[in-house]
């Protein structure tokens, strides 16, 4: 697994950006968010040693995990990033985004259906922005869809936006003062893919986490656990 953040910084945008861990990184070490720099890794996937070869070898890259790849204010840097997509066909690139409404304005002009080697997901968190972002999502020439609801907020209905997803990412929300995951509602979403032959993974539970109608404190370092303990993954 290969990271790739071209730029850092970001702005909240959406229901849930409450409890950012970027922001709340960046305040802790003074760092304001909202401003959006590149980064010294820009050329990191066509970087050579002096061999000749890549210095990232073929696998999976996660872009822009420290921002959004649809930021506004990349817009001058997003073309020079799809070009070393394109030139890197041997690697696998995902990016997430809570800016799918931009998909339009920020794919490069060759396109077309969309690169077979870019995996797009689009981020939502409730039934409101799941109606409003899926709808167009479903729209979009996207060859590998991913929806990634996380952090859950509330018990969601997606099934009307499922053909041509090929996973979905369910996950809680991690802070002290974040909002409840309610294992139903996690498991709600698993029976709509399966329904649907979706792939599904629970990624990680939420610091207050519900289970049964008992409400329990999860330590940040057994997030992840607790939801590999639930065994819901499947495969669609």
């Amino acid at each position: 697994m290969v990271m790739w953040n071209p730029w850092r910084g970001c702005h909240k945008c959406s229901d849930g950006c409450l409890h950012c861990y970027i922001h709340k990184g960046d305040s802790k070490r003074g760092i304001d968010t909202n401003i959006i720099v590149k980064t010294k890794d820009f050329y990191k996937p066509i970087e050579k040693y002096k061999n000749g070869n890549y210095k990232v070898k073929s696998g999976i890259v996660y872009v822009c995990f420290s921002s959004d790849f649809f930021l506004e204010d990349a817009d001058l840097y997003r073309k020079e990033c799809f070009e070393m997509m394109k030139e890197r066909d041997d690697l696998t690139f995902i990016f997430l985004t809570k800016r799918i409404e931009r998909f339009n304005e920020c794919i490069p002009d060759d396109w077309g259906e969309g690169y077979d080697n870019v995996v797009i997901g689009c981020t939502i968190e409730n039934q409101e922005n799941a109606n409003r972002k899926l709808k167009f999502f479903s729209t979009c020439a996207i060859q590998h869809k991913y929806i990634i609801a996380q952090p859950l907020l509330e018990d969601i209905d997606i099934e009307d936006y499922l053909e041509g997803i090929e996973c979905v990412v369910v996950g809680g929300e991690s802070d002290i003062n974040g909002r409840v995951l309610d294992y139903d509602w996690v498991k709600h979403i698993k029976k709509q893919c399966e329904k649907h032959r979706v792939s599904f993974e629970f990624r990680q539970a939420a610091t207050h986490f519900i289970k049964d109608h008992k409400q329990y404190y999860v330590a940040t370092k057994d997030l992840t656990k607790i939801a590999r303990i639930a065994n819901l993954n499947t495969k669609g």
